[in-house]
């Protein structure tokens, strides 16, 4: 590559712009950034400064975002690339950004699925648990093995009679639109229809 050029220049606020160049890679810097960059539109950068930018400034703000993130809430690995997507970052600075906070641990699917299934594993059924945390992007092997050691702690059947108690259902009593309403609340939970059944029908 002989160089790059600066395309179009963006103002998202008073403080930043976005930059287009034509390699069509998409920088977000700094007015002040620009200015000691000597960066507009039409400026062209030779290799070696079009690599430094993108080290020395876009990848370390990924890096720093990407910790900022975690610091606020713990994400899964997919949570966090499109956190950083949405940012504007160029893919491979995104990943560089992954594997430095994956180095130090900062974000580990394992420990964030053993974490979600302790904490809200209380009300909901195993296939639940496995649905949501494929849908934060923790792989299925990895949840299916997390959510395998917790089963061992689990007895489903128990957990609805908890639920029912909690909500002051009494099998005994309960008119046919209770039960009804019990179910659906059950079932939205992902327990299975026959451990529901047996649990809220009269004996």
């Amino acid at each position: 590559m002989e160089g790059v050029v600066v395309g179009t220049v963006e103002q998202l606020s008073k403080g930043k712009r976005r930059l287009h160049l034509d390699n069509g890679e998409i920088w977000i810097l700094y007015a002040g950034e620009l200015r000691s960059l000597d960066l507009a539109e039409g400026t062209q950068l030779s290799q070696a400064q079009y690599e430094q930018i993108r080290c020395d400034i876009i990848g370390k703000r990924a890096k720093k975002r990407a910790m900022h993130l975690l610091e606020r809430m713990d994400r899964t690995e997919q949570e966090l690339r499109k956190k950083l997507a949405e940012n504007e970052y160029p893919e491979d600075l995104i990943e560089d950004a992954i594997t430095y906070v994956k180095h130090y641990h900062y974000v580990d699917d394992a420990r964030y699925a053993d974490c979600y299934v302790r904490l809200r594993g209380a009300d909901k059924s195993r296939g639940k648990l496995l649905a949501e945390l494929q849908r934060k992007g923790v792989d299925r092997e990895l949840a299916s093995q997390v959510l395998a050691e917790y089963e061992e702690e689990r007895d489903e059947p128990q957990m609805i009679c908890e639920l029912m108690k909690k909500r002051h259902y009494d099998p005994e009593t309960a008119s046919l639109q209770e039960q009804r309403r019990m179910y659906g609340y059950l079932m939205r939970r992902g327990f299975q229809s026959t451990d529901i059944c047996r649990a809220i029908s009269r004996s």
